[in-house]
Formats: C-alpha cells, structure tokens, sequence
C-alpha cells in the first residue's frame, strides 16, 4: 500500500489501527462449489439406492458447474475488502541478564582428571566378584543350587537351553559354568570401564550414583530389553535379587575405582602454567573468578 492511501485511525492500547482507503481485492463468496459437491455426493448414493437420487445429483452438478464457472468467466468477480494493519510491539517478560566477560580462563573444559583404564579393569573385576554373591544366594534360596544362576546365565546364549527345566538348570554343567564365565567377565569389565569414565562427572557424592541411581538405570534399561534379547532370562530372571546384584556390583566397584589414583587430562595440560605448577597467586585469582 502506498503512504497517501491510508489513514490513521485512534490508538487502542498498544496497538496503532491503520485503515486503507481502497482494501484488498478477494474472490466474492459463492455457494456453488458446495452444490457441486452435494450433486457429486447423490450420483454415488444412487448407485447403491436408487436412480432417481442419482438423476436429481446430475442436475445438482450440471447447475453447480455451470454456476462455478459464470463466478469467474468471461471475468473473475472479486470484493474488495478493507484492512486493518495492527503495529504490535514484542515485549519479552524475560529479565535481562547480565554476562560476563570472556576472556582466555573462561568455562574450561571439565573433567582435568580422570581414571585411567586399568582403574575401571580392577572396579569391573572386583565388582563381578561382589555380584556372584547375591546371585549364588538367590540360588541357594530359590533352588537349593549352587549352579542355577550361572546356567540361567548361559541359557541366554544356548537356544537348546530355552525349553530346559528348573532341575536341569539346578545341575552342573561345566559348558554351562564356561559359557557364564564368558558372560559375567565380558560385561563386568565394559560396565566397570564404564564407571571410570563416569564417577569423575559425580564428584559429589560418587558411591550413591554408582551404588544405586546407576544400577536402577542399568535394570530398568534391561527390563525393557530383555525380552527382545533373551526370552528365557525374561521368563524366569527375579528382578529383585537382580537388583540386589547390581546394587552390589555398583558399591564395590565404585568403591574400588575412586580409590585409584587419577591421571591428569589434556584439559588439565592446557591451562596455563601458573595453575599447573599450582602458584598461590594464580590460584587465588582463578578462585575468586569462579562464579
């Protein structure tokens, strides 16, 4: 619209009105696309009812078609409609918040030290040991076995063992033993590795993440797999001992790695070497900067 063709009009509130003198030119509304639909609509009925509906629907779209077009031939008949321009101003109830400066010390990298490997290795060993307990006791109480565990274990990997019984899972299978051994190791050192590389990011309360939020998250995210991974553990798995299981493996090997001593990282080489050679005035400087 060009500035000579509008007027002002009063200001409601925040909002300025402005009125166009000649509007927006729009197709005039007609009914004819709806009596070409209805006419569409009874030829179909009548085709299942009876003739004469279809009969009364061909003149429905003759007369819609021909009403449709006249709308827009030899000339398309158009309203012109007058608008309304609303200015709105974009408020933000967000406060303003105030940054600081950035400058070479600002928002490091974190964690500078971690575990290394061989911290996670010993938490995974030491951990699977820790575990083998609950799951014995679960044996010895459920089954009156010692083995029943560690062959529930292994028929996660054996089809043939899928349909077998309790009393043949209650005996000892030296395949058996070997096949969970593999297992238990295998997954004892990944999670143990795991766990070095995750308690450095908890260094508040690491035995809690480790001992249980860990294990919960571990069983909750089997739960929800397991019948997709191995129908026979789902089938005859009791979770709270399992849960007891993993609350163990997490306590001891939490406990073991955050007793390892920890390397620096290449965050930690890439500070300056005043905070690396540990001088009291750097570090009093960068003490008073942290937020």
């Amino acid at each position: 619209m060009r500035n000579d063709e509008m007027t002002y009009g009063e200001e409601s509130g925040s909002r300025a009105h402005v009125h166009s003198a000649e509007g927006v030119a729009l197709p005039v509304p007609t009914v004819w696309p709806l009596v070409l639909a209805l006419g569409v609509s009874l030829v179909i009925s009548g085709m299942v009812t009876h003739w004469v509906i279809s009969a009364l629907g061909v003149i429905l779209v003759g007369r819609g078609a021909v009403g449709w077009f006249l709308e827009v031939l030899p000339h398309e008949h158009h309203a012109t409609v007058p608008t309304v321009v609303e200015v709105i101003p974009v408020v933000s109830t967000r406060g303003i918040r105030a940054h600081p400066a950035v400058d070479e010390k600002h928002r490091k990298l974190l964690p500078i030290e971690t575990f290394s490997v061989w911290a996670g290795v010993k938490g995974g060993i030491v951990g699977g040991i820790a575990m083998i307990v609950p799951a014995t006791g679960f044996s010895l109480v459920r089954f009156h076995s010692l083995w029943y565990a560690a062959n529930l274990l292994a028929a996660g990997g054996f089809v043939s063992w899928a349909g077998e019984s309790n009393e043949f899972l209650s005996q000892f299978h030296p395949l058996g033993l070997l096949a969970a051994f593999g297992i238990h190791a295998l997954t004892s050192l990944l999670v143990g590795l795991l766990y070095g590389a995750m308690l450095p990011m908890f260094p508040r309360v690491p035995i809690l993440t480790a001992g249980f939020i860990a294990p919960f998250l571990w069983t909750g995210l089997l739960h929800s797999a397991l019948a997709v991974i191995s129908p026979i553990l789902n089938d005859r798995i009791d979770w709270p001992w399992f849960v007891a299981s993993q609350i163990a493996f997490g306590l001891v090997c939490g406990f073991v790695v955050n007793l390892q001593v920890k390397v620096r990282t290449p965050q930690f080489r890439a500070l300056p070497f005043s905070v690396r050679a540990g001088l009291e005035g750097d570090l009093q400087e960068t003490e008073s900067e942290e937020p």
